[in-house]
């Protein structure tokens, strides 16, 4: 497995493709390096004794270890780890790991790849188990770019003005294929490795052309990477690890790219472009259940600790508010844990999550966000919008008067005081926090794509079954089910492949 080190050093031998305000840069640009940062706790974490068979897993593919973000899930207990992972993994970087865009992503082809085989009679899983073999040797990290431009939302990809506004084949070699178009909202690519490209959408017969999925690295040819990095307000004095760490996001450009044969594992196969989509969907929306509750953690800690600094934690409000909290975030992380139990082991071996219980989990999240940065909001006060400035609290006339109007609570410091502010600042006040929102609600796919995941898979007769049969319309009541959603590896964790006792 890579060090940190290793990683900033392979990125920084990567060919400038990024675009930062319209100016050429490198993988050494300052204003990515917050995202950097959080990428190196993934291969920081993986070197220590405590994190071992946590950020760490056996491969399935080569019996050795592996950074468990590169791992495909082989029973409940892997996504069950792999959740725990990116929920304490958050907690450390103050907010989304991001390297889980990757593993939602081999997660995706690894079955996708093997279903298409089994129908068409072609090679794109042994394409892509190739690629994952190296990937996994390497330890590298990738971008998952799903989402396209989309043009005029009421027309399909073929329909469009515009044919470039879904990533698309434009010619088809026998030494691959070119492509063209962009993808947008992309988390990462500025410093990951690779770029994963796969479907946004269900497609038809006449939009095959718009069916693709490949792997490139992040600096291949024609590829051009317009980035916009957030970060918090930088730090003079008061130094914090949450001030370190932050995320970049990039409109890739395909510029009729040619990607290598060996390299493409979807070639006009439209009628698994939305099963790739959603499998890609469905795996990051149960990785959400662990990086959400964590982001609640974060709120509610911060919550927490501005109520100190006010002295009001004792406030029976306060306590109550403090509680939803809990009620969000351990329910979604439940949600998780019960899409890991109820998951079904795929054809091609991985094991995949319950997407009924990843979407709501997901759902609820992204439903609470604004309301858990409204609580802080109320506990906190104006202050995270009107704080002085840094330096005011070191200038010469204004230090004093600073240090002695920031306290509330006497048995709370002047500099914790500042500090605990300046945390709320920059949690709720700032581009990062911002960034959040946005992505509490939309990241993984925007919400009505949970409503229509959901209304597919979820079982409604069953339901009027049981309506029917209070009704007394049907005398009998078939509860076969269980509850329509029944655990397809025997219903005993037991019987899972991994006791949960390790």
């Amino acid at each position: 497995m890579r060090t940190s080190a290793e990683y900033r050093a392979d990125m920084k031998k990567m060919k400038p493709n990024l675009y930062i305000g319209g100016e050429k840069v490198g993988r050494d640009d300052p204003r990515i390096q917050p995202g950097v940062n959080v990428m190196s706790v993934t291969f920081d974490l993986a070197q220590e004794p405590d994190w071992e068979g946590l950020i760490t897993a056996t491969s399935s593919l080569t019996h050795k270890e592996i950074n468990r973000f590169n791992h495909l899930p082989q029973n409940p207990y892997d996504l069950m780890q792999k959740q725990k992972m990116i929920r304490l993994a958050t907690q450390r970087v103050g907010g989304c790991i991001q390297r889980c865009m990757g593993h939602d992503a081999i997660n995706a082809l690894s079955i996708c790849t093997k279903e298409t085989d089994d129908k068409y009679g072609t090679e794109y899983h042994r394409r892509f188990m190739d690629f994952l073999r190296n990937y996994q040797e390497k330890d590298l990290t990738s971008a998952c770019a799903q989402t396209d431009m989309k043009g005029d939302r009421t027309k399909r990809p073929s329909e469009q003005p515009d044919p470039d506004a879904y990533v698309h084949i434009v010619d088809v070699r026998d030494d691959g294929i070119v492509v063209r178009g962009a993808k947008i909202s992309i988390t990462i690519p500025a410093y990951a490795d690779e770029i994963i490209v796969v479907p946004t959408r269900a497609l038809k017969e006449e939009d095959k052309d718009y069916a693709v999925a490949f792997a490139i690295p992040a600096d291949w040819d024609r590829v051009r990477l317009i980035t916009r990095p957030v970060w918090v307000r930088d730090r003079e004095v008061i130094k914090a690890p949450f001030t370190e760490y932050g995320v970049s996001d990039s409109v890739i450009v395909f510029d009729d790219t040619f990607i290598p044969k060996e390299r493409v594992f979807m070639c006009k196969e439209w009628d698994f472009a939305r099963r790739l989509a959603l499998l890609f969907a469905d795996s990051h929306r149960h990785s959400y259940s662990g990086c959400k509750p964590a982001i609640s953690d974060i709120l509610c800690g911060v919550t927490a600790l501005v109520a100190d600094a006010n002295n009001i934690s004792r406030v029976d409000h306060v306590r109550q508010k403090l509680s939803e909290f809990a009620g969000g975030g351990e329910l979604a992380y439940a949600a998780g844990v019960a899409s890991a139990i109820y998951g079904e082991k795929t054809s091609s071996g991985t094991f995949f999550p319950n997407a009924i219980y990843a979407n709501v989990g997901r759902r609820l999240m992204g439903e609470n966000i604004y309301h858990e940065f409204n609580i802080l909001t109320e506990i906190a006060g104006g202050l995270s919008v009107t704080l002085p400035f840094e330096g005011d609290f070191y200038g010469e006339e204004t230090k004093k008067d600073l240090e002695k109007y920031i306290v509330r609570n006497p048995k709370i410091s002047p500099e914790d005081s500042h500090r605990i502010w300046r945390l709320v600042e920059n949690v709720g006040a700032s581009p990062m926090g911002d960034w959040y929102k946005i992505a509490g609600v939309h990241g993984g796919g925007s919400p009505i794509m949970e409503t229509i995941t959901l209304n597919i898979e979820y079982d409604y007769e069953s339901k009027k079954n049981i309506a029917k049969y209070l009704a007394g319309i049907d005398k009998e009541l078939d509860q076969s089910k269980d509850l329509g959603i029944k655990p397809t590896f025997g219903g005993s964790l037991l019987e899972a492949d991994t006791p949960l006792e390790k």
